[in-house]
């Protein structure tokens, strides 16, 4: 029986499992997929997770779940040997092992890129993962509670400001959906204002959404900022050390939130850890049928997808180019990869990969958005709802789809959940201060109760006689006597 070994549970590396369970006979191949978490996230509704308009739980797909026959290992990889056809991997818990495969499909995905700038790795937080997402959500929610209860100055100023640092499309959704739940957070504290907010997106070039035409770009610059948010263009951050944001403007000021999404870079184990070609910015280098290598020739038995594998853009009039990483091409690579993957190991002919997009559309907030394919554009509440339809429609398993859009009807008729759940992160903080010693009460009243509480308490006759004794010490003498009695 064949062994396929999939690295990455992310887009590509779960659709093209959950499509080869559907595909494959009985007997066929054995599939193992390697991945260090145990779900899938659908990254989309990350900003909307932030914002806490999605579950956090429903944009997380379990893989054990959905790959009922695929055998998934907690594990990450850390090389891989394709000569030798084994890769390295390092579990949750134990030494790192290898593993033996027939066939490997490389769909590890990219991560954040950053950069080594003072402050960054020490105070900022990125939007990749639902862990980050929540993360966010809590620190702006309790950012409000702690600002409540302060003067007008520069402390209250610091906890309402937010900074995000990156104007693709994660940034520019993650800002707009936070600015849209700042905004409507000021309704439950009116010790606070809208000038009290200061929502900055900072961007190195000089536009944001280039996925976009740039008309469109520029209307949703201004759109943000009549809503009050400061849009930094050509501007790059020098520092961000102990939340003191100084930009290469020679703006200054400080933040309470610093979220960085300045794009992906290349996953180090593509990049560094294998034997298979990489071009220069470290992506794998793929053909038109996803298979790993050149139009010349190809690497028998290796395989690859995702924004970890420079796909070549058959759909595209422009000589050379290379599919767009995001959730779009992930999802259907993955699903013609899996076809492919049959198709080979029966001895048919494999297919290229082709895909004309079908537009872009972003969320700027609850109820805004902006849609655009080709000349065709659409902004405002319309292309919110087309922004929302086409996610529950993409966001995979009808389960999933199903608790998304209660979450979103409960949303609807009750509006946003507004509690800060920060404190999860610190789980035994509760349980260690009930364990520490009680501090002094500093009174003779409050020392006397608590030793009081702390006597045996009569039981029986004995307590009845005990009532009746304290009844009795506080009336007259007569009515003291007759109590007793």
């Amino acid at each position: 029986m064949r062994r396929i070994l999939i690295v990455g549970g992310g887009y590509a590396g779960f659709y093209t499992a959950w499509r080869l369970e559907k595909k494959l006979r009985r007997g066929e191949a054995e599939v193992t997929l390697v991945d260090p978490r145990p779900y899938m996230t659908y990254q989309p509704f990350l900003p909307e997770v932030a914002a806490g308009s999605v579950e956090a739980r429903h944009v997380a797909v379990s893989l054990r779940r959905h790959l009922r026959r695929t055998t998934v290992i907690p594990a990450s990889v850390t090389e891989i040997n394709h000569a030798r056809k084994t890769v390295t991997i390092r579990p949750l818990d134990g030494p790192d092992r290898e593993l033996d495969y027939d066939t490997i499909v490389v769909t590890a995905g990219a991560v954040t890129r950053t950069f080594p700038i003072p402050g960054v790795a020490e105070g900022a937080i990125g939007l990749k993962h639902v862990e980050e997402a929540v993360a966010i959500r809590d620190r702006l929610l309790t950012a409000f509670e702690r600002a409540s209860t302060l003067p007008p100055g520069p402390e209250r100023s610091r906890l309402l400001t937010v900074t995000v640092v990156g104007g693709g499309f994660t940034g520019v959704e993650g800002f707009g959906e936070l600015l849209s739940l700042a905004t409507a957070l000021l309704k439950r504290y009116p010790e606070l204002t809208f000038s009290d907010l200061a929502f900055h997106l900072v961007e190195a070039q000089g536009r944001i959404l280039p996925e976009v035409t740039d008309d469109v770009g520029r209307w949703v610059v201004r759109h943000l900022e009549r809503r009050g948010a400061h849009i930094h263009l050509d501007t790059q951050l020098v520092s961000a050390q102990d939340g003191h944001v100084v930009l290469s403007t020679g703006e200054e000021y400080d933040t309470e939130l610093l979220i960085w999404t300045a794009g992906n870079g290349a996953n180090p184990v593509v990049a560094k850890q294998t034997d298979l070609p990489v071009d220069r910015s470290g992506r794998l280098q793929v053909r038109a049928d996803l298979r790993v290598g050149t139009a010349e020739a190809a690497i028998p038995d290796a395989w690859g997808a995702g924004d970890n594998a420079a796909v070549p853009d058959l759909a595209s009039s422009v000589p050379g180019a290379l599919t767009v990483p995001n959730a779009q091409h992930a999802v259907r690579q993955g699903k013609r990869l899996a076809a492919n993957l049959v198709a080979d190991l029966r001895g048919r002919r494999v297919k290229p990969y082709v895909h004309h997009s079908l537009g872009v559309v972003a969320t700027l907030g609850l109820g805004r958005g902006v849609f655009q394919y080709r000349r065709l554009v659409v902004k405002g509440f319309p292309a919110w709802v087309m922004h929302r339809g086409y996610h529950v429609l993409a966001v995979p398993t009808w389960e999933r789809k199903l608790r998304v859009l209660l979450v979103w009807l409960s949303a609807a008729l009750f509006g946003r959940d507004i509690v800060s759940l920060q404190s999860v992160q610190q789980p035994r903080a509760a349980f260690t201060a009930a364990g520490a010693p009680r501090p002094a009460t500093g009174g003779p009243i409050r020392d006397g109760r608590w030793a009081a509480m702390r006597r045996p308490s009569p039981s029986g006759l004995g307590r009845r006689r005990a009532v009746h004794d304290r009844l009795a010490a506080g009336r007259p003498a007569a009515e003291a006597r007759h109590t007793r009695s």
